[in-house]
């Protein structure tokens, strides 16, 4: 049984973003989760990575302040050519995150919305998965091995399912309960069987794509296990520190791609690691938005190993979240808000 969404691109004006009213309207997680679709973060984030390699785009990457018990993360970018301008801002402690967008018109620096944001981050990077998949993995990929069961990793498989005709999910995480709920309570969000197994190796060895969404800071499995033709997703390390990515993965990897190098050489412990080691450098990367943007290649047989490494920027929060506003001022949801009225 092959593992598609069904897909209905948005016309390109649902991200061409238009001032629909003077005051800004406020959009909550709850409203976010009814207005959002996968298919719709897929567009806005391989519309984002477009952008940035035809230099119509810009990103800054992400910054932190210390704060009492944790750190402000920030990130901001602007894309005129759809009219839009915004950043994602999240205090980070131990009480946990808080991830809010303010989304500004392009012309007139209105504030368009505010937008609650944990959802639209984990879709946001799934959509990027997706992206990477869809232009470095084999295109008859079947097998999807999935390496962490927490929070991200069900937005990770359905990206990954939408642009591949995956038929097997095997999911590993060192908790038993938590892979064995996971494939549970996710069995039919995609056409796929979605398997619990036992052990790193055996959701790698066979796989044809796979995606790594875990906290961890040592390799989460062995570059020896993959088979010539895998595609991998990197996606949960962001940090200098963190390593889910062993060396012999990276010097297995034909192709290595991030989102971008600025970013990727302030967080990027798989990468940072490997070139310490001599393995590669950072010469031998290239960003996936000169891969989308046709300027750089991707996969260019069918037995290299491909690998993206994912870290988040902030264009795939402000073109998802103008998408988002789109949708919600067409279905009228939302409060609106009179801040900065004259």
């Amino acid at each position: 049984m092959k593992c598609r969404l069904r897909f209905t691109f948005y016309p390109a004006h649902i991200l061409q973003y238009k001032p629909q009213h003077t005051m800004t309207l406020l959009l909550t997680e709850h409203d976010v989760e009814n207005l959002l679709t996968m298919e719709m973060a897929l567009e806005a984030v391989e519309t984002a990575f477009r952008e940035l390699g035809n230099g119509n785009a810009t990103n800054h990457a992400r910054r932190r302040v210390p704060i009492k018990n944790g750190l402000l993360h920030y990130m901001a970018s602007a894309a005129p050519s759809h009219n839009i301008f915004g950043l994602k801002i999240y205090p980070a402690t131990s009480m946990g995150a808080n991830f809010l967008i303010p989304l500004y018109h392009y012309e007139t620096a209105k504030l368009a919305a505010l937008i609650e944001a944990d959802y639209l981050g984990k879709m946001r990077t799934g959509a990027a998965s997706g992206v990477a998949t869809k232009y470095l993995a084999r295109p008859e990929a079947k097998v999807l091995g999935l390496i962490g069961s927490g929070g991200q990793a069900r937005t990770q498989m359905q990206a990954i399912c939408a642009v591949r005709p995956i038929e097997r999910v095997l999911v590993f995480s060192r908790s038993v309960e938590k892979r064995q709920q996971f494939a549970q309570e996710n069995q039919g969000t995609v056409a796929a069987e979605i398997v619990a197994v036992e052990s790193a190796r055996e959701a790698v060895e066979s796989a044809d794509v796979v995606a790594t969404i875990t906290n961890s800071a040592t390799p989460v499995f062995e570059g020896a296990w993959l088979k010539p033709g895998t595609h991998i997703n990197a996606a949960g390390s962001n940090h200098l520190k963190r390593r889910e990515i062993d060396g012999e993965t990276v010097r297995r990897s034909s192709r290595i791609a991030v989102d971008m190098l600025e970013q990727a050489q302030q967080e990027c412990g798989d990468l940072a690691a490997a070139i310490t080691e001599g393995i590669t450098a950072w010469e031998a990367v290239v960003e996936l938005a000169e891969v989308v943007s046709g300027k750089a290649s991707g996969r260019t047989s069918e037995s290299e190993i491909t690998l993206f490494e994912s870290h988040g920027l902030s264009v795939w929060d402000v073109l998802t979240a103008a998408t988002v506003y789109e949708r919600a001022v067409q279905t009228s949801v939302g409060q609106k808000i009179p801040l900065f009225q004259a």
